[in-house]
């Protein structure tokens, strides 16, 4: 049994707090809520200390010292800075898209998220470019979209060498296909990139959605030293749901915090969850009373009986092991 660990930091989006919207609710799901309001809200969750900022900061026209006034209220940090590069302006691309005004804007608008990063002291400014990539076969050159988005994020990267670069990869949507669409595709362009300030943040839905295993792709990144920041949730792997962690997929988010531990990466573990329909503050609490119980449980595994088990590719013991640890852990914050 290994000795119990420092407390990892906890964290959150701060969309986790806002109003949401489908194509079914188009009013939204709940009243309208400001980045401020926002703020208030994660302010009472408890335990959680860091957030990840939309930029702007919605619905617009809210300054950064607002945000930091509010920030400092609540007794949270920023860690991360998330620039709006996938909104309607940029349905056609936004590194990608084939107006190089309209690229330029997109380059602009994630410099302009740095500064605010800079500012607020974040730890990386997050890339989710969403809408570049495709929707049909033969609609774009493929080679063009890979060279316009590495081009992009490397001029940035080389633009802020003090700051951190991760790029949240996902399968698809809005585009049917992303260019940064899974763990491997993301390394190999940040290897054509030859930045190294620019990393990976993995969505564990995402990287369930895509058919990876989040705990092997977190090893591969953390190998290569490129895992910069984790989101955490959960899905059905058929689409990006956003549920609550651990709501599904109990016994592979455990491994993926397992793989995060055992390869000693100490980020913040982060929540980014939808509660559409659901009490955001009460989403919140429990998935981090969960993430409270996955770092418990990692105290409570046999390492080396564990470790005895894989070296002989015995499914089912190696699963007894961490289900005792996972189990015991659960129970005990169930009723703290």
């Amino acid at each position: 049994m290994q000795s119990d660990s420092a407390e990892p930091t906890y964290g959150a989006g701060i969309w986790h707090f806002a109003t949401y919207v489908d194509r079914y609710a188009t009013d939204g799901y709940g009243e309208p809520r400001t980045v401020l309001d926002a703020i208030e809200l994660a302010g009472r969750v408890g335990n959680l200390s860091v957030v990840d900022l939309n930029w702007p900061f919605p619905p617009g026209g809210i300054s950064t010292a607002e945000v930091r006034a509010a920030l400092a209220r609540e007794g949270l940090s920023a860690i991360a800075v998330t620039p709006e590069i996938y909104t309607g302006k940029f349905a056609r691309g936004g590194f990608t898209h084939p107006d190089p005004a309209v690229r330029r804007d997109a380059i602009e608008l994630v410099a302009a998220s740095a500064e605010v990063g800079r500012e607020l002291g974040v730890d990386y400014v997050k890339l989710w470019p969403g809408q570049d990539g495709y929707d049909y076969p033969f609609q774009a050159d493929y080679t063009d979209l890979w060279d316009k988005s590495v081009g992009a994020v490397r001029e940035l990267a080389q633009q802020f060498p003090d700051m951190r670069f991760a790029i949240e990869y996902k399968p698809r949507e809005p585009r049917n296909r992303m260019v940064f669409s899974s763990l491997a595709r993301t390394l190999l362009a940040i290897e054509d990139m030859d930045a190294d300030n620019v990393g990976v943040l993995l969505d564990f839905g995402h990287s369930l959605y895509g058919g990876e295993t989040p705990a092997e792709a977190a090893r591969m990144a953390i190998r290569r030293d490129k895992l910069f920041a984790i989101d955490v949730n959960d899905n059905f792997r058929g689409w990006d749901d956003d549920m609550v962690v651990g709501s599904v997929h109990l016994l592979e988010t455990f491994e993926f915090f397992f793989a995060l531990r055992d390869a000693n990466w100490d980020g913040v573990w982060q929540l980014d969850q939808f509660p559409f329909r659901e009490n955001p503050v009460e989403a919140a609490r429990t998935g981090i009373r969960t993430m409270r119980a996955f770092h418990r449980a990692l105290a409570y595994l046999d390492h080396e009986e564990l470790a005895s088990a894989q070296s002989r590719q015995d499914a089912l013991a190696a699963q007894s092991i961490a289900k005792r640890a996972l189990y015991r852990a659960l129970a005990e914050s169930e009723t703290a």
